[in-house]
């Protein structure tokens, strides 16, 4: 890893490694030994991908940058050219059982100088035409060549600098002493161009000329905060992250409120001992909580098809015809997942309010009566502020769930319909979560990871906020359900 340029996770592994060396080589550390595991896998798992997050944040990382400068350079300099005075020789292929080769040369201006040659070794002298074997190698036939022309053009026969052959991949039958192309030159950090004498220089990732030539491939590097100028100073993409902030925000709200209010009117209404088949009953609403999101929601993306869709039949019956269009109206699309989130998300708020229903006292509600209260005033001034205390938590989780609730969105409609006219790819149901994944993993081909862990750290930090005004406010009504 160190060789490779990825030092980060190789000094991390270290650590870990001789930190769990220590806990269980000393007697000292011994009661460590029980979270030792446990603790080695939150530094790997958790806390090295949090600060990688943060650090390719203030890169290039993505489609062009995705190697290290190390691998950039090998790759860059393994390329080659033919200089003009070189020779060209004729070659015929052998192969050995185990899969090695070996090049029969013969020089054409030169038919005197024949010699065979394989990868590592000196050139051996040879006289005559190429037999059918030799030295344990036989002859490939041509009618078998181009099924080793790959393996053959990939190899150098010979012995670098001077007795190093390679097998042209344009001209069938030619191979020659090639010379290396580009020359990583450390002091001036970049790349010489042995042929032309041109210097390539690496700007920000990419060795390149003086005349705007950029060699391939780039490597990651830092690029300050030029993921975050972009963010905040680029139009374009400023307007469309807002677009897809808003409506994550609207998303995340709409979703807790509507399951919260959907569990608990049912929590409340099945609350009553005297109803018959209650049991039943309220086993029959945990259905949706126990399908995955990943097969409710295609099958309600059938059911809300246009053309086939039962809901959508039943709609058009009722309407003369008219059914909304649920994918194609950036409205009636955010409607769709909106109704499916509340289908998904309703039982898991029946479980929680019916459960906390149960620990209300009741002799409040004796008081209640006493004074005349109805049942609306019971619920607004005792029920609801009461339940508050004991769920209010839990919304919190379930908006900072929502605000990050990828399935959804994605098995919906894949975010559509699409933004016209943005530079990066999004669609109206987009939230950050979906948005960033388009860009970190190339939805139109092209990723930018940089740029997608910058938008990462903001919806960290958008969700710190949130949740700090949240947890506040749940404090507030810990302090209003006391007073009740």
């Amino acid at each position: 890893m160190v060789f490779d340029g990825y030092w980060p996770l190789a000094a991390v592994l270290a650590l870990v490694t001789l930190w769990v060396n220590v806990v269980f080589l000393s007697g000292r550390f011994y009661p460590l030994r029980y979270v030792a595991p446990g603790l080695s896998l939150l530094a790997i798992m958790v806390l090295y991908p949090i600060l990688f997050t943060v650090y390719v944040s203030f890169t290039n990382y993505g489609t062009g940058h995705l190697v290290t400068q190390q691998l950039a350079i090998e790759q860059i300099e393994s390329q080659t050219f033919l200089p003009p005075d070189a020779t060209l020789y004729n070659w015929t292929a052998f192969k050995n059982p185990a899969g090695d080769f070996m090049l029969w040369m013969v020089n054409p201006n030169d038919p005197a100088e024949v010699f065979t040659v394989t990868p590592g070794t000196e050139p051996a002298p040879r006289s005559g035409e190429p037999p059918a074997d030799i030295d344990g190698y036989q002859q490939i036939p041509s009618n078998q060549l181009f099924g080793a022309l790959g393996a053959l053009s990939s190899l150098t026969f010979g012995v670098k600098p001077d007795n190093a052959f390679q097998v042209s991949q344009s001209v069938l039958g030619q191979a020659a002493q090639y010379e290396q192309l580009f020359v990583y030159d450390a002091a001036q950090d970049a790349m010489i161009d042995q042929q032309a004498g041109e210097v390539f220089t690496n700007i920000e990732g990419t060795f390149t000329s003086a005349a705007g030539q950029k060699l391939s491939p780039g490597f990651a590097a830092t690029v300050g905060a030029r993921n975050y100028r972009a963010l905040f100073t680029d139009p374009a993409l400023r307007s469309t992250f807002v677009q897809v902030f808003l409506w994550t925000v609207i998303f995340a709200i709409m979703s807790v409120l509507l399951t919260f209010i959907l569990g608990m009117f049912l929590a409340i209404v099945f609350d009553v001992p005297e109803m018959p088949l209650r049991a039943p009953l309220r086993s029959l609403l945990l259905i949706p909580y126990t399908i995955p999101a990943f097969v409710a929601v295609p099958v309600w993306v059938g059911l809300l098809n246009p053309q086939f869709g039962i809901i959508s039949q039943m709609i058009g019956m009722i309407t003369g015809g008219w059914v909304p269009p649920w994918f194609s109206d950036p409205f009636w699309s955010k409607i769709g997942i909106l109704v499916i989130q509340t289908w998904l998300g309703f039982p898991y708020m029946f479980v929680v309010v019916t459960g906390a229903l149960q620990t209300l006292p009741n002799d409040i509600y004796e008081a209640a009566d006493l004074d005349g209260a109805n049942a609306w005033h019971k619920f607004q001034s005792l029920t609801f502020p009461l339940l508050l205390v004991t769920v209010g938590p839990l919304l919190v989780a379930s908006f900072a769930f929502n605000f990050n609730n990828f399935v959804v969105i994605d098995l919906y409609n894949r975010g559509g319909p699409p933004m016209p006219n943005v530079p990066t790819p999004v669609g109206y149901t987009d939230i950050l979560a979906t948005y960033t994944y388009r860009i970190a993993f190339g939805a139109s081909g092209v990723s930018d990871y940089g740029y997608a862990s910058a938008i990462t750290i903001m919806i960290f930090l958008i969700l710190f906020i949130i949740t700090q005004f949240q947890f506040r406010f749940t404090n507030m009504l810990e302090e209003r359900g006391r007073n009740v």
